[in-house]
């Protein structure tokens, strides 16, 4: 797909990055109450209220504000209602994250389509643009510089020895439990692997994880119609899926799902599929505490390293099958090489919640 087309709510990805990058360069903090920015009254909330809510609610989807308004994408004051305090209630508005946008701009004193252009396209080759559709603003582009920007979530922010995002303890946040209100959902992005989900438009919390048939260290950016990004640390794996879905829900949970299906049908080595002599078998992954570490051939060793790759911890090995316990450990990304008896090595990634 060459033309340019529309991400929906899988651009939301993009604004979270950025956000990310401009408290990496000191123009905001995300603890930072969002009338900073957007000045008094941008709600219709008591002031109080009003100056609760946070970038990070914001970031998070639980600002408090009524998303059961007439209108929930609509961003004037007399729209945004407070319903509860901030942080205590997880509902998917689109109008406090749309005002993210305004946010961006406020503190960088530029456009976000500049300032995307300057930190994220220009640095990695992506093409696209933020247009207004509706009261929404809406990134579109060509499917290459989507897989371009998954890529770059694959190898936590680092585009060709370029360290783009900087902030790892931001990046870590952006792709793991931002609340425990839902916690299949970070920074504006959707998690597998979680003991239980919400879903946009419901305040049902549902057990299990978001797609039964994927890695569960799978993250996603998902919007209208089938717009899909999915990121597969483990796997070293991304795939994309845009185009025309016939259901018209706001984000098709259940075709990223189906897509799953069919990836585990292919030929090639997934966390769902047997694996060979020299794969690996991490359970769970994300992990809380302790997690298994299961080969086909002998282990020795395992080593683990933080995102920055520095050596956290050694564990001698024997047999085939190995615990290893992180609880310790702060939540983010690691690394896993595992040694075997024949003198070979393989590295896996694993998320500490």
């Amino acid at each position: 797909m060459a033309a340019p087309w529309y991400w929906a709510s899988a651009g939301k990805t993009i604004t979270g990055f950025m956000t990310g990058i401009a408290q990496q360069e000191g123009f905001l903090s995300i603890d930072d109450p969002t009338a900073t920015y957007l000045g008094t009254g941008w709600t219709s909330c008591l002031p109080g209220e009003e100056l609760a809510i946070t970038i990070e609610n914001q970031l998070a989807m639980t600002s408090g504000l009524d998303d059961g308004v007439p209108d929930p994408t609509c961003t004037t004051s007399n729209c945004l209602e407070c319903l509860a305090s901030p942080g205590t209630r997880w509902a998917y508005h689109n109008a406090p994250y749309t005002l993210l946008d305004q946010v961006i701009e406020e503190a960088t004193a530029t456009s976000l389509n500049n300032y995307t252009t300057q930190k994220l396209k220009t640095p990695t080759g992506m093409t696209g643009t933020f247009l207004p559709v509706e009261n929404n603003n809406v990134f579109f582009s060509n499917a290459r510089s989507m897989a371009r920007f998954g890529l770059l979530m694959l190898n936590n922010g680092n585009w060709d020895e370029n360290q783009i995002m900087t902030d790892t303890n931001y990046f870590n946040q952006m792709v793991t439990s931002s609340q425990s209100l839902n916690e299949a959902y970070g920074y504006l992005w959707w998690l597998n692997g979680t003991e239980t989900f919400m879903l946009p438009g419901l305040q049902t919390v549902f057990n299990g994880q978001l797609f039964n048939n994927a890695p569960e260290d799978t993250y996603a950016a998902m919007g209208k119609d089938g717009q899909f990004l999915n990121v597969i640390p483990s796997e070293s794996m991304v795939w994309i899926r845009m185009g025309e879905d016939p259901s018209n829900l706001p984000v098709p949970f259940l075709l990223n799902d189906q897509i799953w299906n069919f990836i585990n049908d292919l030929e090639c080595e997934l966390s769902n599929s047997d694996f060979t002599q020299n794969s690996l078998l991490l359970s769970p992954n994300p992990v809380q505490d302790t997690f298994t570490i299961k080969g086909k051939k002998e282990l020795i060793k395992i080593e683990i390293f933080n995102s920055q790759t520095q050596l956290m911890d050694t564990l001698p090995a024997s047999g085939l099958e190995v615990q290893f316990s992180i609880a310790s450990f702060d939540s983010g990304f690691y690394y896993l090489k595992v040694y075997f008896a024949d003198g070979k090595s393989i590295v896996r990634k694993i998320i500490k919640k």
